[in-house]
């Protein structure tokens, strides 16, 4: 009995901590479908503090969204964290850290910055108040909406990537 107790407690306790984050790339870079194609992907070349202390505090099968920048500005997928935080191996500095991510889900519509910023509930969404930073931990409450807002049109569903289980966090209609 004291171990099934002490099992939930570790259970409750990891679930409390879990991690909620938003990543931003840019699509001409490395675009969502190719990442479903690869099954992985891996984030390089973030140089900024912020985004350096966001990675250190991913945890494996934290759930992530992803958003393109710079062209189609929206949330198309969610990945989850399959790799902490280890030395990102395109710079010399070894303060510069990477993460590994696979894909779980494909949203069935885009979430575009535009409904981002339009809906009141997001306005303290680091996305809408940090533009520039390109890694950012949401609250799960934040994330939910997201992807409420990506399945709102009349059929739409999210599609799970194929292989992939979704280990970290339920995110079905």
């Amino acid at each position: 009995m004291a171990d099934e107790l002490t099992a939930a407690n570790q259970m409750e306790n990891a679930k409390a901590s879990q991690g909620y984050w938003l990543v931003k790339f840019a699509p001409f870079r490395t675009a969502w479908m190719e990442i479903v194609k690869r099954g992985t992907f891996t984030l390089r070349g973030v140089r900024s503090p912020a985004a350096r202390k966001h990675l250190a505090g991913m945890r494996r099968g934290d759930p992530v969204l992803l958003y393109h920048s710079q062209r189609e500005l929206a949330v198309g997928g969610v990945m989850e964290v399959t790799r902490e935080a280890y030395r990102d191996p395109t710079s010399a500095d070894p303060r510069w850290l990477t993460c590994d991510f696979v894909p779980v889900r494909t949203l069935a519509r885009p979430v575009p910055l535009e409904a981002i910023k339009a809906d009141a509930r997001l306005a303290t969404l680091p996305l809408v108040r940090q533009p520039r930073l390109a890694v950012m931990q949401v609250t799960e409450a934040e994330f939910r909406i997201i992807i409420e807002n990506a399945s709102t049109s009349e059929g739409s569903q999210t599609s799970e990537v194929r292989g992939v289980r979704r280990r970290s966090l339920d995110i079905s209609e």
